[in-house]
């Protein structure tokens, strides 16, 4: 990654001499199929003209570009020496007049990590797809540019594809004369200009609406998808969410729709979840479902597609003017996506969902040595990459759960229709938007921004009940509680719910009071004289960002009647705090374990249930102690199996227990039934095993040694696709060999032959937990390669090696001490480098600090 970064001063200096009139930018991506051009990379012809004012005549400035060569460059007229003014990701521009032209004529790599412009040959058909991905910085190794998202232009692109190949682009287009060319775009930044070619899959439809103005919206539809996955696309469904949310965001937005199209592609290979460029939103094709999934699948790709049209207006339409304001589209998304999923969609419960999963990824962030706040000081552009993290999405969505309770919705989303009309295709910043805000809410919004978005850290909130000799309420108490590290005490405006058992044992709200607390202490003066509880749940409704803490009485009934819950919301709001718990050392992993044993299978909400099971692997892996992680598998392999024939027949809980089954089973009868599912010889009622799941039961058939090479390459090629491919080398990797782990290092480390695709599922491969002994040898290593790997790899496969080869497996003290020694010896090192050792090695001290809880436990 040397020379391609780009720091905030440097931007900002940019941003106040230039300014940008529009972009011409011509690809020629014929060479994307037929035979490798020799030595080198695969390259394609890119041609742009850039026109752009400079308000100081005389003045320097450079033009951003990632690529082996440049043909050619031109200055208003002027050919300038590509060996002079180019070093590989620069292009230097003296003496500017008040009117400029640049136009540079270059060669740019194809990619094989997802960024820039990604091609993929489809292993099923050796069909060829294209795709773009850009955020923060990458459209810089597709075309000559000024990659800094204040720096807004129109767009036009033209591109000649193979004959047999469509393309699309932000715009509309058409092709004449063997060319693809696009309507211009409004101005946009460039991270989010986008360009699809290959022979996809196409469906069609539009949306239509009459405005309140009375003129008639039209917007054409589009999906697409590699022709591999055709059979199993479910356009209708994604045209219906599209189409919901469409109606939604025009009802609360008063802002129409501004980009024209709308077509959503489901791309090969992509590292994200999905990206929103305007006219033209990128998924990851695993939205595309090969196989039977839960409603909870379906649930979390309507949330994605609605996350990314919130984009359109938050974050296309009005953008953050540097990565420090990220939150600006992202924490509104995050929200949004939730928003108009219950409003919109048949979703209704999708604010369980951001409770239960969301949630736990931004509390798991908010704890990490590398926290920060909302608003983040990003210096550059690595530090922008790594801050698409929990605190920017999930907490900031918190946040802005918890502004609309303190200024209400109607004062909020009239905030944002203001904030639309009056930045419309401009940048901003925090106090923009905080203007409109206390204009719409008459609230001071600087306290409640230096609060919740200008610092870091999560608080905990624990009731303290007193009662009277009469058995009632005698005060009802918050306590409100800080890290050390971040002291900060917030105001939240929560609400305080009082449960009891029924006749007929329903753990059941019979009070609640909404407060505000604030300071270190809160009386909840409107629950005084109640009778007493059982479960007291602070953060009722889920109103807040905090962890959620319990006294001694509500511990013990939730140890005993959890299941009796009914109220699915507040039933997942206690999961999640048993949760934070674990992971805090205040309750033992094994104690957790139990729960889920206990009362995971009286679980209604399917989302939920899958998040119990991955909390309780995770449980298994990290937070136990050593010498109980034998019987605790066994115990979950055992009642994982009995919950799978308890499920009703053909169910969503058959098929999630099913998964959990395959992800906890260590036992001989365990994978013997697993085999027996696989060959037919096992049945279990109702349970279709359809190929995803085949491939799910044998990943640990061959982390166990189960299943060999020549199994997998038969179930290869009873699947021979690229999901199958990736299945496979997967299961590879995870077979208990000295050699085979020895080989997926090489593969990973050692050389950059596999695509991102392939490097992921080589280390979800790789560290497998049941072979602990296996890689040990690699823990020096990895810090003995990973500086190495941070500087001449991608910043993706960098943070996928980084993070993912982490031995986090290998639990001691040995391991926390080999990663102080490498952070001690390497202060030097890229800051974001630094930045995921650090998480990693707060994540293995914490683990350490759960197994020594759950030890004691033990005692």
């Amino acid at each position: 990654m040397p020379g391609e970064n780009l720091s905030r001063d440097e931007a900002r200096e940019r941003a106040a001499l230039l300014s940008v009139d529009g972009y011409e930018v011509s690809l020629d991506v014929r060479s994307a199929v037929g035979d490798t051009q020799g030595e080198g990379p695969r390259t394609f012809r890119s041609v742009t003209t850039l026109r752009f004012r400079c308000n100081e005549p005389g003045a320097s400035s450079f033009a951003d570009l990632v690529a082996p060569s440049v043909t050619a460059v031109s200055l208003n007229g002027r050919d300038l020496d590509p060996s002079e003014v180019f070093d590989g990701t620069r292009i230097a521009l003296e003496d500017l007049a008040a009117d400029n032209e640049l136009v540079v004529d270059a060669q740019c790599a194809y990619s094989r990590t997802g960024e820039g412009l990604h091609r993929f040959v489809d292993p099923e058909d050796g069909e060829v797809y294209l795709y773009t991905q850009y955020e923060p910085a990458d459209s810089r190794r597709v075309f000559a540019n000024f990659e800094q998202p204040d720096l807004k232009a129109p767009f036009r692109f033209e591109v000649r594809a193979p004959e047999e190949w469509t393309v699309w682009s932000n715009g509309a287009g058409e092709r004449a004369d063997g060319v693809w060319r696009f309507a211009e775009t409004k101005p946009i930044s460039t991270y989010i200009t986008c360009v699809v070619a290959g022979p996809y899959h196409y469906v069609t439809d539009s949306y239509e609406r009459t405005l309140e103005d009375g003129t008639r919206l039209e917007i054409p539809l589009g999906a697409l998808c590699r022709k591999g996955l055709a059979p199993h696309f479910d356009a209708d469904d994604v045209f219906l969410i599209t189409k919901q949310g469409l109606d939604f965001f025009h009802d609360h937005f008063d802002y129409p729709y501004p980009f024209g199209k709308y077509d959503q592609a489901f791309v090969p290979e992509y590292n994200l979840g999905a990206m929103e460029n305007p006219g033209l939103v990128t998924f990851r094709e695993e939205y595309i479902f090969r196989g039977k999934v839960t409603r909870a699948s379906y649930e979390g790709r309507a949330n994605t597609i609605l996350h990314e049209m919130a984009h359109m207006w938050f974050g296309d339409l009005v953008t953050m003017e540097w990565w420090d304001d990220l939150w600006l589209k992202e924490s509104f998304a995050d929200f949004m996506g939730a928003f108009a999923n219950v409003g919109a969609t048949r979703f209704k419960d999708a604010w369980i969902t951001f409770a239960n999963r969301r949630k736990a990824w931004a509390y798991r962030a908010d704890q990490l040595p590398s926290t920060h706040p909302v608003t983040a000081d990003i210096r550059d552009l690595e530090d922008a990459k790594l801050n698409f993290d929990g605190i920017t999405y999930a907490k900031g969505a918190s946040a802005l759960k918890q502004l609309v309770a303190y200024v209400g919705q109607d004062a909020f989303l009239e905030g944002a229709r203001r904030y639309f009309k009056r930045h419309a295709y401009g940048n901003t910043r925090l106090g923009d938007l905080l203007s409109v805000l206390e204009e719409t809410s008459g609230r001071d919004m600087a306290a409640w921004a230096r609060s919740w978005l200008q610092t870091a850290g999560v608080n905990s909130l624990t009731p303290q009940v007193l009662l009277s000799a009469e058995g009632r309420i005698d005060e009802l108490a918050v306590v409100q509680e800080a890290a050390e590290t971040h002291p900060e005490l917030r105001p939240h405006r929560v609400a305080v719910g009082l449960y009891r058992r029924t006749g007929e044992g329903a753990l059941e709200r019979y009070a609640r009071a909404e407060v505000d607390v604030d300071g270190p202490r809160t009386v909840v003066a409107e629950l005084a004289g109640a009778e007493a509880p059982e479960l007291v749940l602070v953060n009722d409704d889920d109103l807040t960002y905090c962890k959620t803490r319990f006294d001694d009485t509500s511990l013990a009934t939730l140890r005993e009647h959890l299941g009796a819950l009914t109220d699915p919301l507040a039933r997942a709001l206690c999961w999640s705090a048993l949760w934070n718990m674990t992971r805090d050392a205040l309750l033992p992993a094994r104690d957790f374990i139990g729960l889920v044993l206990r009362f995971a299978g009286r679980e209604s909400g399917i989302g939920v249930l899958q998040m119990l099971h991955a909390w309780a692997e995770s449980a298994l892996v990290h937070y136990v102690a050593p010498e109980w992680r034998e019987t605790g598998g066994r115990l979950l392999g055992e009642g994982a199996l009995r919950e799978l024939r308890e499920a009703a027949p053909g169910s969503e809980p058959q098929l999630a227990w099913a998964r959990f089954f395959a992800a906890v089973a260590s036992e001989e009868a365990e994978l013997s039934m697993l085999r027996g599912l696989l060959d037919g010889s096992e049945k279990i009622n109702g349970l279709e095993v359809d190929q995803e799941l085949r491939w799910a039961f044998l990943s640990p058939l061959a982390a166990h040694g189960v299943a060999d090479e020549a199994v997998l390459a038969a179930e290869l090629a009873r699947d021979d696709t690229a999901s199958g491919k990736r299945h496979q080398v997967r299961c590879l990797a995870a077979r208990p060999s000295a050699a085979v782990k020895a080989q997926a290092w090489a593969q990973v480390v050692e050389s950059d032959a596999l695509s991102n695709a392939l490097v992921e599922a080589t280390i979800a491969g790789f560290e497998r937990s049941s072979q602990r002994e296996l890689l040990a040898p690699y823990t020096e290593k990895y810090f003995a390669s990973i500086e190495r790997v941070w500087a001449e790899r991608s910043i993706q496969i960098g943070m996928d090696v980084v993070r993912g080869l982490f031995p986090s497996l290998m639990d001691s003290q040995d391991t926390l001490d080999a990663t102080d020694a490498w952070l001690s010896a390497h202060e030097d090192a890229a800051p974001a480098l630094r930045r995921l050792v650090l998480e990693a090695r707060d994540d293995l001290s914490r683990a350490l600090r759960g197994q020594a809880c759950d030890a004691a436990a033990a005692r």
